[in-house]
């Protein structure tokens, strides 16, 4: 098709077609990754309307979606222009290896960001709810209202504190690695006093 296209042109464009072909082939692979990354990211903003997902755990989703395009298609162009895909290759699998290292380094940022994932979707506790985190039934743990919940920690607002206001952060992981009880709406009842009042006349014999 190229030949038979040189054939129709004159022959001062001849040189030049080549590089007109290029830049062509690089604009459509540039407008087909913007057209792609606007798609997914209204797929997964119509995916938080439907499911009730916050935006703070939409965000992150559509940042990588976005730079994971960005790079496909940096990758993409230099191939097209010539970079050879051994050097290509040796790029793509040093960013790798040093992807990997910071993996394990963050690891418990990135659980805590999964366990996030989970917290919202299988919905184990939610705002306003009261609870208390135990290493085991028996022990009295962290106790108070969910007041917030990020992608890292839980905000419980202590009730076992003196002084009001005070807040304890959960990580989030750690709602799936210890005993958990859970309260909705409000505080659990306390339990009645097994003293009578001696200032009730009913309690009076």
């Amino acid at each position: 098709m190229h030949a038979t296209l040189i054939e129709y042109l004159p022959p001062w464009s001849h040189e030049w077609l080549g590089s007109i072909t290029l830049l062509g082939q690089v604009a459509l692979i540039v407008f087909a990754a913007f057209l792609l990354q606007r798609s997914l990211s209204r797929i997964l903003l119509k995916a938080g309307e439907l499911y009730d997902l916050p935006r703070h755990l939409i965000r992150p989703a559509i940042l990588f979606t976005r730079w994971a395009i960005v790079v496909s298609t940096a990758l993409l162009v230099l191939g097209r222009l010539g970079v050879s895909g051994t050097v290509l290759w040796t790029a793509f699998t040093g960013f790798a290896a040093v992807a990997a290292v910071a993996f394990f380094a963050a690891w418990s940022v990135l659980s805590n960001l999964f366990c996030a994932v989970l917290i919202f979707t299988a919905r184990p506790l939610r705002l306003g709810d009261y609870i208390e985190v135990l290493d085991t039934a028996e022990k009295p743990g962290a106790k108070g209202e969910v007041v917030d919940i990020n992608l890292l920690y839980i905000t419980l607002e202590d009730s076992a504190s003196e002084h009001p206001g005070v807040l304890l952060q959960i990580p989030n992981s750690l709602i799936f690695q210890r005993v958990v009880r859970r309260w909705k709406g409000g505080p659990p009842p306390r339990p009645l006093s097994r003293e009578k009042d001696a200032a009730d006349p009913a309690a009076v014999e």
